[in-house]
């Protein structure tokens, strides 16, 4: 990770080559929706909830994706309140998702069939003047993650050496 003083709002992630040793690695067996994540040094499970076949042995991955950008919203915010010296005192972040109709969003570009709508709710406590307030509202639409899920995505697919049939 970054220093904070390396840390720009306005500056794109860092690209990674897909050549370099992967940071996440997900494991699991085709016997269940059980998943084990290696991320760096720590160590989590996935899982899918009783109700959808699984064991409920850790969050399923729209929980993930959702924690994703609430953690990142959530540090964004810390962090510029911190470099700015604002009275900030805690940040909460409520995620929903949900599959929405078209047509029932007119903000949205695509007009047909279903899209992904992601609700999200900040909290900030603190002795906030409003203008404070309404920038770090501002700035939490700058966090990397939120950047990456409202731009264009390539994901590239492959088989891994080993696992191709001879």
């Amino acid at each position: 990770m970054r220093s904070p003083e390396s840390f720009d709002l306005d500056r794109p992630m860092n690209t990674q080559n897909s050549n370099n040793a992967p940071h996440v690695v997900v494991r699991g067996d085709a016997n269940s929706f059980k998943q084990e994540i290696t991320a760096g040094k720590h160590r989590l499970l996935a899982d899918e909830p009783s109700s959808a076949g699984g064991g409920d042995a850790g969050p399923d991955p729209y929980d993930y994706l959702l924690a994703s950008l609430g953690v990142c919203t959530a540090m964004t915010i810390g962090f510029y309140a911190r470099r700015n010296k604002l009275p900030l005192d805690g940040v909460t972040v409520s995620l929903w998702h949900s599959r929405i109709h078209a047509t029932d969003c007119e903000e949205c570009e695509t007009k047909e069939g279903m899209l992904d709508r992601i609700e999200m709710e900040i909290e900030m406590t603190g002795a906030l003047a409003p203008e404070q307030h309404k920038k770090l509202m501002e700035i939490a639409a700058k966090c990397p993650i939120h950047r990456t899920l409202t731009s264009e995505i390539n994901i590239r697919t492959r088989a891994a050496e080993k696992s191709h049939p001879e």
